[in-house]
């Protein structure tokens, strides 16, 4: 008689990176307005009017959701906004 054992393994695929991801920026008493609005042209590549919309929604509601998409380029305009210093967060988009 021969004894078998039979090993069953489940694998479970992440797939964190693939959910959407948003760069939330926050308002702050230190930026002014002109300025915010030449940072979101310079790292977004918004035009003039979508970046003072943005700014604006910063300013009047303490926060805006600047970009939403994958994981790996979020992190990137994060740091990049972060490095004009904005204060930037990233959120699951669920």
């Amino acid at each position: 008689m021969t004894l078998e054992t039979i090993i069953k393994t489940e694998t479970k695929e992440d797939t964190s990176l693939d959910l959407p991801w948003r760069v939330i920026v926050l308002n702050d008493p230190v930026n002014l307005m002109n300025y915010v609005v030449m940072v979101f042209r310079k790292v977004l590549g918004f035009d003039e009017n979508k970046a003072t919309r943005h700014m604006r929604e910063v300013h009047e509601n303490g926060r805006s959701v600047v970009w939403s998409g994958n994981r790996e380029r979020a992190e990137n305009y994060a740091y990049q906004l972060q490095h004009w210093r904005l204060q930037t967060l990233l959120e699951r988009d669920d």
